[in-house]
């Protein structure tokens, strides 16, 4: 009898429903196990954190006094009549964040195609290009601007350059990781029509990269305006090169003009940016 039950089982009877519901009890308790670790664990790091850092709330609100009052006193309000002077640096922050974009999507393509599983030549080709992408990332634009300074000389060239050395680390990864995330059933079926290697791009790849390569790409030129704000402190020339000038000057009223002028060309950005997906997807 008892073979005879254990054989019904493997022609593909259900088992008892009480089997099922200790089953079911069992894999959510791994589960709950599972989810409680990870939850513990992230807790430990933040805790970890905050005390590695010193962070402590109580200097927070005794400090935020003393900011208040530097604001309203020395930063505020701006010094409008700068806004004649500060038209070139924002005009040369705007070339160096759109060049630079276009530097870092030229190359990030050629390192993005051949890192993706699928696309590369060969796995070491593959290895390679997310090498070199994953050590341009590491090199903050900044660095590479302190290089640059001390070969090319202060100027936005020296920004421009340095905001497409960081741009190609990022995008090179983003846009390898939309590359295999594409369906790749639709490309292995252009691949069966004996269609080229350019076909099956502009037929299969193309389609299904290119909202995620528009999205990345203007993206990058938002973050560009607040890398070449920061470059300029460096003497990387821009607004942040004003900014900085202001700055070491104590001409607070003036850096304050200098700021708002950045977040007018961050919100116009945003909007340009926003208006292109718009067309273009």
């Amino acid at each position: 009898m008892k073979a005879a039950s254990i054989q019904t089982d493997r022609e593909g009877h259900k088992p008892p429903t009480k089997d099922l519901y200790s089953e079911y009890r069992k894999r959510k308790k791994i589960l709950f196990k599972s989810q409680a670790t990870v939850f513990g664990v992230i807790t430990l790091l933040a805790l970890w954190s905050l005390w590695g850092t010193g962070f402590n709330p109580l200097s927070i609100v005794t400090g935020t006094y003393d900011m208040f009052v530097f604001m309203f006193t020395d930063l505020f309000p701006p010094d409008f009549s700068a806004i004649g002077s500060l038209i070139g640096p924002a005009l040369d922050t705007l070339y160096m964040s759109y060049v630079g974009m276009v530097i870092s999507v030229l190359f990030s393509l050629v390192l993005g195609v051949l890192a993706a599983d699928f696309l590369t030549p060969h796995p070491i080709i593959a290895a390679i290009s997310k090498g070199i992408t994953a050590f341009l990332r590491s090199v903050p634009a900044v660095v590479w601007a302190i290089i640059l300074v001390a070969g090319i000389g202060l100027g936005p060239l020296t920004g421009t350059i340095a905001i497409g050395l960081s741009g190609i680390g990022i995008l090179g990864k983003a846009y390898a990781e939309v590359l295999n995330s594409m369906d790749r059933d639709q490309i292995e079926g252009v691949r069966a029509t004996g269609a080229s290697w350019l076909q099956v791009m502009g037929q299969a790849v193309w389609p299904q990269f290119k909202a995620g390569f528009v999205s990345w790409s203007l993206y990058k030129l938002d973050m560009n305006i607040r890398e070449a704000a920061i470059l300029g402190l460096v003497g990387a020339g821009g607004l942040g090169y004003y900014l900085q000038s202001s700055i070491s000057l104590f001409q607070y009223k003036t850096a304050a003009m200098a700021i708002l002028m950045i977040f007018a060309l961050i919100l116009l950005v945003e909007f340009v940016t926003a208006k292109l997906r718009e067309r273009i997807l």
